[in-house]
């Protein structure tokens, strides 16, 4: 892929990613708390114009989405064509008077190519994966272009982030191709969320001129709780009815299904992902499912038996141990309150409880 001709201060490449954006609320309180009433009548206008989009995962840019204004370059070019004019005018200064004019009508040129650039442009969201509270959460975002002539120097990023640390992601659309941006933001609460605005920008030519429109995805982000960096070991498995006796759960963090290997046991009953561990330890101990201990305990991830009074903690704690159980392919249970998951694994299992602990 090229590079773009005119990114203005971005890093160009072909698939960037831009930072995590500060948050607007954030910007417009002081250090003290005070909320500045500038800044604050600016987000509600914002707000109040986001509101009037429609939302969906494939838009395409018109005159009828697509906005101009001059840059900061823009304006100070306007004051110094007048300054021109005003002096060629006083003095005389055909010369000045041919200078001032050909900027001038360079400027107007580069008007018209500025918003040629971005007007006709169709983006295309791909729905973004689920991640856990504290990551960031990637937009893949394909642009597509059915003009003959290369798009220059195209931005996309989330609205309302600084661009001075946060820059946006910048592309060159081929001629009649496609182009791949991401784009990322930090996931900061767990639940179900509608995705940021996203803002395509454009100031190729001459940088003298901003063209911009604002796009509201439709797609929503699964946001899991974020996963307890030094979690206790699994909870005890519980008798299953019928049988008597409980298990134990062991100081490595594993539920009591599994044993030391023994000659004759199935090769599908070892558990590789220890076996694995022990070898990078220098050490040849081998594992096995305990099919038997198994069959007469579950293992239960019970909201109300987690050791932590904190909603969010606990929740934490259930996460860090349904990535656990997985990871050891151990059937497991999830327990919420209102709403109970039977044990199974698997990869569907695991999102199901992961899914039920984000919307508690």
């Amino acid at each position: 892929m090229t590079l773009p001709r005119s990114a203005w201060g971005a890093s160009p490449g072909g698939t960037v990613e831009a930072a995590r954006p500060e948050t607007a609320e954030r910007r417009s309180r002081g250090a003290d708390g005070w909320k500045h009433p500038v800044r604050s009548a600016k987000e509600r206008v914002r707000a109040w114009f986001h509101s009037r989009l429609p939302r969906t995962d494939t838009l395409t840019l018109t005159q009828r989405n697509v906005y101009i204004l001059p840059s900061r370059p823009g304006w100070m070019l306007a004051f110094t064509l007048t300054l021109l004019l005003v002096a060629s005018i006083n003095y005389q200064l055909n010369l000045g008077y041919l200078l001032t004019f050909l900027l001038a009508g360079c400027a107007l040129v580069g008007m018209h190519v500025c918003h040629g650039n971005l007007r006709g442009l169709t983006l295309h969201l791909s729905a973004p994966a689920p991640v856990h509270v504290g990551q960031a959460v990637s937009l893949d975002i394909r642009l597509a272009s059915e003009r003959n002539s290369t798009r220059y120097g195209v931005g996309l990023g989330v609205v309302g982030q600084d661009t001075r640390t946060t820059p946006l992601g910048w592309t060159d659309v081929p001629a009649q191709g496609s182009a791949q941006v991401r784009v990322a933001w930090p996931a900061l609460r767990r639940g179900l969320h509608h995705l940021p605005p996203i803002m395509a920008t454009t100031l190729y030519p001459l940088g003298t001129f901003r063209v911009w429109s604002v796009w509201r995805p439709a797609s929503q982000v699964l946001i899991y709780p974020a996963v307890e960096a030094h979690a206790p070991p699994l909870p005890a498995g519980e008798p299953q009815a019928g049988h008597q006796g409980a298990s134990r759960a062991q100081n490595t963090g594993e539920f009591d299904g599994v044993r030391a290997y023994r000659r004759g046991d199935p090769i599908r009953a070892v558990v590789w992902k220890k076996a694995a561990q022990a070898f990078a330890a220098g050490r040849s101990d081998l594992v096995s499912r305990d099919a038997l201990t198994v069959q007469r305990q579950q293992l239960w991830l019970d909201h109300a038996h987690c050791g932590v009074a904190d909603q969010e903690a606990r929740l934490s704690r259930l996460t860090a141990w349904v990535i656990m159980a997985d990871q050891l392919q151990l059937d497991y249970g999830l327990r919420l309150p209102g709403r109970e998951i039977l044990p199974d694994q698997g990869t569907s299992h695991r999102s199901r409880c992961l899914e039920a602990l984000a919307l508690v």
